[in-house]
């Protein structure tokens, strides 16, 4: 599931970058073919800033930075005429780095228009609702003004002229192109939920609370939340870029301090970590509330850290042993990639474009189904080493056979459903009679060898059902469920002998593995009961150990059939024999 996943967000990358050669082909970047001028009053109205800007116009000859404040800049466009008599339309890149926008043309008396834009307005109010600003022009073309506003991040303009059929195609692709990344992005959300439930991990909650902010940054970075989730809300749509980009870093950070396990390796790391996760939840309020350019760039100097912090943590606690923290590196590595480009529009170096715009877009459809897959992982291992530490309870380490307290709980209930029914259970007692030899001749280690091998033989013998123990060193305890004839008990007694004796590849050719084997039915002659009525199960083990104890006296005999007629041996048995 994670792999497809993975394989599905490098389809995402190669879609990614054919809807981006698809909207180019409508694209006309008029940027340069503008002049602007600066009123550094950002009061003026449209004739006063005519009037006062045309002999002081500067050519736009290449995108550039500017850090408006509390300044407006005015850009004059001579639009040339239409070809064909249809609708134009200028559009703003960077919806998230433009206050108010408006454009100015001339109606048919003479006097001035007014288009207005950005997210200081309603998206539902402006003229020609969309993702960024948009604003028609004429057919006839001529004389336009666009008049733009920002803080405290530097305005670094990108206007493109578009004619309705490339701007229809361009709204299309994005729209493919978001919606099918936030379906991707769901889609990895829920299974990290039903991962969270399965592990029981609090790094796949951690994980999940990162997605969820990673796309609600997009859908307001983007401008797809102003205009389809919040169109009515001018001051949601301002705060949204920066208040959910600061829950996407202290989640993310959070995620890489549960994905690194952290806390075992720096108590004062770990805090600092957790303080700096805190501080982006915080300082929310502070932007909110204290917007401006001391705000804005502590900021940026948070999610820079944000990066160098991630980067640092991962190597650190993979220097130190952590495997999957070098892992989840490598996951991130698309997303600090992409990085730079809206960092440095942030900054004013980059002009507002499609690759400031959907890098971090990019970046992150590949990096959340990577560390999703390097979680699973992480998981699976830590789960089979659960798994493992809590089989020890139950299950001998070297021969992985059932432990003796579940054979007892298994044989007491065999016991009590023979009692109740009428019928017989078979007990059979088989001992590594010569594993002392192969200790002397090939060491301890071949030794052990042989166990496990013993072990695995005895379990090829029975049925599924049949649970298999191994209750000392040399001795094993099988417990037939079920009724059981005497001539099955006998059979299975002679094909433990005859399975040993088959060749053993670890060991020299002359040895093989020789049990001795001692069976017995119950309820008969060879259990007794408790004063309550119910059969003793260590009682009937007891005597089970005792008559093996008994072969040794008679090395020519390998097997002892204990029948229900054998009483009289079983009293010479002491009380307090041992298994």
């Amino acid at each position: 599931m994670i792999a497809r996943l993975v394989r599905l967000a490098l389809a995402v990358l190669v879609f990614a970058g054919a809807a981006a050669a698809a909207a180019a082909d409508g694209e006309s970047d008029i940027t340069a073919q503008g002049s602007y001028w600066i009123d550094t009053t950002g009061r003026l109205a449209v004739q006063e800033a005519v009037q006062a800007a045309t002999p002081q116009l500067k050519k736009m000859d290449r995108p550039q930075p500017f850090d408006l404040q509390e300044s407006a800049l005015w850009m004059r466009f001579d639009i040339p005429a239409a070809e064909e008599p249809e609708r134009r339309f200028l559009m703003l890149s960077g919806a998230a780095f433009i206050n108010r926008a408006s454009l100015f043309t001339r109606g048919a008396d003479g006097a001035w228009q007014e288009q207005r834009a950005g997210d200081h307005v309603p998206v539902a109010q402006w003229q020609h609702p969309n993702f960024s600003p948009l604003f028609s022009v004429a057919p006839s073309g001529g004389e336009v003004w666009l008049r733009l506003e920002n803080r405290p991040a530097p305005t670094n303009p990108f206007v493109q002229l578009l004619s309705a059929q490339s701007l229809e195609q361009k709204r299309q692709w994005t729209y493919l192109l978001v919606g099918g990344y936030l379906g991707f992005g769901l889609l990895v959300f829920i299974v990290g939920l039903m991962h969270a439930r399965l592990y029981a991990d609090i790094a796949f909650d951690v994980y999940c609370l990162y997605v969820a902010c990673m796309l609600l940054f997009q859908l307001s970075f983007t401008g797809l939340g102003g205009l389809f989730l919040w169109p009515e809300q001018a001051w949601l749509n301002d705060v949204a870029p920066a208040m959910f980009m600061l829950l996407m870093v202290g989640s993310g950070i959070w995620f890489v301090r549960e994905a690194t396990a952290l806390s075992r390796h720096s108590r004062r790391l770990d805090r600092f970590v957790l303080g700096f996760c805190a501080f982006g939840l915080v300082f929310q309020v502070v932007y909110i509330l204290f917007n401006g350019p001391v705000v804005y760039r502590i900021l940026n100097l948070y999610a820079l850290l944000s990066v160098v912090l991630s980067i640092s943590v991962c190597l650190w606690t993979w220097r130190r042993g952590e495997r999957y923290s070098g892992w989840l590196f490598l996951g991130f590595l698309p997303i600090h990639l992409a990085y730079p480009f809206p960092a440095l529009r942030a900054a004013g170096v980059l002009p507002d474009s499609w690759a400031t715009q959907y890098a971090v877009l990019i970046g992150s459809a590949l990096e959340i189904p990577l560390l999703l897959w390097i979680l699973h992982g992480r998981a699976k291992d830590f789960s089979e080493n659960r798994v493992r530490l809590r089989a020890l309870d139950s299950t001998d380490p070297l021969t992985g056979l059932t432990a003796m307290p579940v054979l007892r709980l298994r044989l007491r209930d065999a016991l009590r459903r023979a009692r109740r029914s009428g019928h017989r259970c078979a007990v059979t007692l088989a001992e590594l009679a010569n594993h002392a030899e192969i200790a002397s001749r090939e060491g301890r280690e071949a030794a052990d060898r042989a166990l496990v091998v013993a072990a695995a033989r005895l379990s090829s013998v029975v049925r599924d059902v049949d649970t298999v123990c191994r209750i000392s060193d040399t001795r094993f305890a099988i417990l037939s469920e079920g009724p059981q004839t005497d001539e099955a008990r006998r059979s299975l007694a002679q094909h433990i002998v005859a399975r040993g004796l088959d060749r053993v590849d670890q060991l020299p050719t002359d040895l093989n593995l020789r049990f001795r084997v001692v069976t017995a039915c119950a309820p008969d002659g060879v259990t007794e009961q408790t004063a309550e009525g119910a059969i003793n199960e260590q009682r009937l083990m007891l005597r089970l150990s005792w008559a093996l104890d008994r072969l040794v006296e008679d090395p020519k005999r390998v097997v002892l059939h204990l029948e229900a007629r054998s009483v009289e041996a079983e009293e010479t048995a002491p009380a307090g024999a041992q298994p």
